[in-house]
């Protein structure tokens, strides 16, 4: 397990991954400070939102692009055909795979995170906010949007035990991601009056997708980092619950599937 860690986490640095990190976090202390002045009146809530939105969309990435390419690569170089080839290591082989994922993107959010505090002090000493900047709601955002781009790691890695080639599982993640961040107000709108307009069995499809795909609307805690609203510990509770039940689902489907694949 540890073997088979240490050798992801060196592809991840060796593929220059964690190098452009460093570059795009650099580039958001810089531009951020730049751009959050000319909101005018409101300099430090537009620095949180920039923040938090750039730390969001580079944690995607990174989930997208490293659970999409893992399991691909090694099969498609043959990198570890000996290690596929034995049913019983295929279960230890992907679970390596995928803590080597997740312990990168929390040194991602950690080092994102870093940069954004910087970038947020800097912008509101420009123009001082009579609104405290919630750090520890800030810290809390970025948290949720972690664990919400691990669990999407896990569903790549899912979809790419049953892939033979990188787009498939990009794509379709990409495609849960989206619908999943979207299920919410869907959820809600057919539960209204409006929706009740709707054909019965287009209401049943809908529900039926909202409960089969994660809930990812349920991670988003930027408004509370923005605005002095306070934190629900109940809904944060059952985030962390869904995560690791959901997260569990898929990375046991994940191995189950993987261990019955043909590698040829």
């Amino acid at each position: 397990m540890y073997s088979h860690l240490a050798v992801n986490l060196r592809w991840i640095v060796r593929d220059r991954i964690f190098q452009a990190l460093i570059a795009v976090s650099l580039l958001l202390i810089m531009l951020v400070p730049v751009i959050s002045p000319f909101s005018l009146r409101q300099t430090q809530e537009l620095a949180v939102t920039l923040t938090l939105s750039f730390t969001s969309f580079i944690l995607l990435v990174y989930a997208l692009l490293l659970g999409s390419t893992m399991v691909w690569r090694d099969i498609e170089r043959r990198y570890t055909f000996a290690v596929l080839s034995l049913p019983s290591e295929r279960g230890v082989y992907l679970l390596a795979k995928f803590c080597s994922i997740a312990f990168f993107l929390t040194v991602s959010a950690l080092f994102a995170g870093f940069c954004s505090a910087v970038a947020i002090k800097i912008s509101s000493l420009h123009t001082p906010s009579t609104i405290p900047i919630q750090w520890g709601a800030i810290a809390l955002a970025i948290g949720m949007d972690l664990i919400k781009y691990v669990l999407l790691a896990a569903i790549a890695l899912l979809v790419s035990t049953v892939s033979t080639s990188f787009f498939m599982p990009f794509f379709t993640t990409l495609a849960i991601f989206l619908a999943g961040s979207a299920s919410q107000e869907v959820y809600e709108f057919i539960m209204s009056s409006h929706g009740a307009k709707l054909p019965a069995i287009s209401r049943a499809a809908i529900k039926l997708v909202y409960y089969l795909i994660p809930n990812f609307g349920a991670f988003n805690f930027k408004l509370q980092a923005i605005y002095p609203i306070p934190l629900d510990r109940l809904q944060i509770f059952y985030n962390l619950c869904y995560f690791l039940v959901y997260g569990t689902l898929m990375l046991s489907l994940a191995i189950w599937g993987f261990s019955r694949r043909e590698i040829t």
